[in-house]
């Protein structure tokens, strides 16, 4: 409901994943699904954070940007499976007025499957190399028993499992439930209730040893260098959504969404950094964190409303959008390690061949706790304003209200400290629409967005600390110029954008850090260019595609040495392509391309990270009118590539490391419906 004109009609870049793409694709995880979408990277975890889904978007954070059908949901977690998403969608730029704290490259929202009117049960089950199985099952069945009619249930059940191509140890196992149920529908008054519940246990993977952007010479990307007998990545998601739609009438509607969530999660994770200084050829000591544990609870409590208004004012036609946002968010932390070794005092083992499991004595030692709390309350308005039948005006203003609190001990010391913060920040978004034709549009297009200390409050526990409380949020604002159509009878949807975004004022080290340890004097800028078409070539051939190039800068830093630097884990180029065929005899084809290439390991560095790129086919078969087959074989040529990026370079004394890629997966899925 916050957007106020059809995606054609909206001055910025959008991009919606649909279910038919997922399905054909059988992605599974949100990192398998945006990778339809250019000029998005992702980050490998933080040491043994547990950082789960670390997303950049032009290249900024979007960590804290994630939504649920417009809901924030900025848990840190890893969204693994798709089995009740409708579909994704990703808006880019700056955009606070649309998702509040953040979003400085953008924001995604992941759209829920809710009741439909007519009845249909589906039931799909896959089988595949490395151990892959999975069933789902999607039911649906209108309730025209109670009176009134216009109620529907709708339930959709996931259980899964499967090793990781072409890296020895790591499995994944996970099961979800998601009914939902919806009164009124045809009728002014649309009440759901939805809830979710999800339970993963995975062996988390931190990836390989990497200098300088580079895997250590001489390890195979299936080498494991964790401890399967101490790390674990164990997840319980629950959320219960009560969703309220009314129709006064023809002008005016009002929606509310109200949802409490809670994610529990644990991680103990042995990072893959190792110590080769003064050791023999082919040899190491593990380094950085090693089976160093987090214990976490993340719970949120949310409401949104949102009026729409539409009406004429003068011959000018309004859709406007008034709303106000109030969540409470508590995260809790227990940090903790398991006594084993650091330094020298570790053995040395075989570069080549890590030992995968941990022999000595260990014992759980709790470290540190970390309370926090994250209160925000936001009013907004939105409003498209048609001029006339050509030329349109979007405008948006909204005011943010955010308090953080975060308390941290130390259990070695048992030393407390407390630090909090309130900013009370107005972001806004201005653009102008030209309607050359009624498929077509250009758009000019300004936004911003603001960066709080309390940003990643609720979500890690981080940012907020007694260098930051009184920091003013980072600034970011956003000029793009595009042009959007629509051809074939609206089957087929292009779109294209030049765009810069600019952060201001970023925080960084201050040269004088008595005083000032951190101050808002940094600058950074990203210039590019998007591209993008979906929908159908012909009656028989559909295509899903994009290209984004990013020319990203380091305007100002404390360190001179990043200076004129491109930012981190941010690929000048990228592109995807999804495209499917339907053939005579019920048979259909498919085939996919990512590439991504080379991009800055850190920004105090020229280093980089190899460019890559990643085929995927398909092959279908509808086999009855009830009973259609699927083939997939993600990675088709078993290229060994890296999509994730811990963005440092590494020393002897303590290695980076990068996650590669699956490696070649075939999958078998058989759908059934009924």
């Amino acid at each position: 409901p916050k957007f106020t004109a059809p995606l054609l009609d909206t001055p910025q870049t959008v991009t919606v994943i649909p279910q038919e793409l997922i399905q054909e694709q059988n992605a599974l995880s949100l990192r398998q699904v945006l990778s339809n979408v250019s000029g998005i990277t992702f980050a490998a975890g933080e040491g043994g954070g547990g950082l789960g889904d670390s997303i950049n978007i032009r290249g900024f954070s979007a960590n804290s940007n994630i939504q649920i059908d417009g809901l924030r949901d900025a848990a840190q977690t890893s969204r693994s499976d798709t089995f009740n998403l409708e579909s994704v969608e990703v808006i880019k730029g700056p955009n606070s007025v649309y998702g509040g704290a953040g979003t400085t490259g953008g924001a995604i929202n992941l759209v829920s499957k809710t009741p439909q009117e007519r009845a249909f049960n589906r039931v799909s089950t896959g089988l595949g190399t490395d151990g892959y199985q999975r069933l789902t099952a999607d039911i649906n069945q209108p309730l025209d028993a109670l009176e009134g009619g216009g109620a529907a249930f709708r339930l959709n059940l996931m259980g899964h499992s499967n090793d990781v191509a072409e890296r020895d140890e790591i499995n994944q196992e996970r099961w979800g439930i998601a009914p939902s149920l919806t009164f009124g529908m045809g009728s002014p008054t649309r009440l759901n209730l939805s809830y979710f519940r999800q339970s993963d246990e995975d062996l988390p993977d931190y990836g390989l040893p990497a200098l300088d952007g580079k895997v250590l010479s001489g390890i195979d990307r299936d080498n494991y260098y964790g401890f399967k007998n101490l790390d674990t990545e164990e997840t319980d998601t629950e959320s219960f959504t009560i969703k309220l739609d009314h129709d006064f009438n023809e002008q005016i509607s009002l929606q509310n969404l109200a949802r409490y969530s809670e994610v529990d999660r644990l991680t103990v994770v042995s990072a893959a950094h190792v110590n080769t200084a003064g050791l023999p050829a082919g040899s190491y000591r593990p380094a950085g964190p090693q089976g160093y544990g987090r214990d976490y609870t993340t719970k949120m409590a949310i409401n949104q409303t949102n009026v729409t208004w539409r009406f004429d004012t003068a011959g000018l036609v309004h859709t406007l959008v008034t709303g106000a946002e109030f969540s409470k968010e508590k995260y809790d932390r227990d940090t903790f390690n398991n006594g084993l070794p650091s330094g020298n005092a570790w053995p040395v083992y075989d570069l080549y061949n890590p030992p995968g499991s941990y022999a000595g004595p260990h014992a759980r030692i709790d470290t540190a706790k970390n309370a926090s709390e994250l209160d925000g309350q936001a009013f907004y308005l939105m409003d498209t304003l048609e001029l006339n039948e050509q030329w349109q005006v979007n405008g948006s203003l909204r005011y943010d209200h955010l308090e953080g609190t975060v308390k941290n001990t130390d259990l070695t010391t048992n030393i407390t400290t407390k630090s909090d913060s309130t900013d009370d920040v107005v972001s806004s978004r201005l653009g102008l629409v030209y309607k050359p034709a009624h498929n077509g549009s250009i758009y000019l297009a300004w936004g911003n967005s603001f960066n709080p200390s309390v940003e990643d409050l609720a979500s890690r526990g981080a940012g907020l600390s007694a260098d930051t409380e009184n920091l003013d949020p980072e600034e970011n604002e956003t000029w793009e110029l595009g042009t959007k159509w629509e051809l074939y009878d609206r089957r087929l949807s292009l779109n294209a954008a030049v765009f810069r975004v600019t952060k201001t004022n970023g925080r960084i080290d201050s040269n004088n850090p008595l005083i000032d340890p951190v101050v808002l004097d940094g600058k950074q800028r990203v210039d590019g260019i998007e591209l993008g078409a979906s929908g159908k070539l012909t009656e028989q051939w559909q295509v899903f595609t994009n290209y984004t190039f990013l020319d990203s800068e380091i305007i100002k830093s404390d360190d001179p040495l990043e200076e004129g630097q491109a930012l981190a884990n941010t690929p000048p180029r990228s592109f995807s392509l999804w495209s499917t065929y339907d053939l005579p005899a019920g048979f259909q084809v498919g085939y996919g391309a990512q590439y991504v290439s080379q991009r800055n390991v850190s920004v105090a560095s020229t280093t980089k990270v190899p460019d890559y790129w990643v085929h995927s086919a398909l092959l279908g078969y509808q086999l009855s009118k009830d009973v259609d087959l699927q083939l997939n074989v993600r990675n088709l040529f078993n290229e060994e590539y890296y999509d994730r990026v811990r963005t440092n370079t590494g020393s002897s004394a303590r290695s980076s490391a990068l996650v590669p890629g699956e490696g070649r997966t075939a999958i078998l899925t058989a759908n059934f419906s009924f």
